[in-house]
């Protein structure tokens, strides 16, 4: 869970990310705080929604994606 937030917050404080990208990333962080399988499933849900956002920089998006599948994996670690 440390590495999640530990990127998450990099991608937050990166100025070159829009932040309509940082708000959504800033609420999917709140979501995975919480550490359920509901709201993990959401965290992921938010990721991913903006994974495919025209304006993400390429290396963003290389580290939503590295974030979902780690969320992904400590979803199933809870089931």
């Amino acid at each position: 869970m440390n590495e999640i937030i530990e990127i998450m917050d990099e991608i937050l404080d990166d100025r070159a990310v829009p932040r309509n990208i940082r708000a959504k990333v800033e609420e999917a962080l709140g979501k995975a705080k919480t550490n359920t399988v509901t709201s993990l499933s959401e965290a992921v849900y938010l990721l991913d929604d903006i994974s495919n956002d025209v304006n993400m920089p390429e290396h963003t998006r290389t580290d939503i994606w590295h974030v979902i599948s780690l969320v992904e994996e400590a979803k199933e670690k809870m089931k």
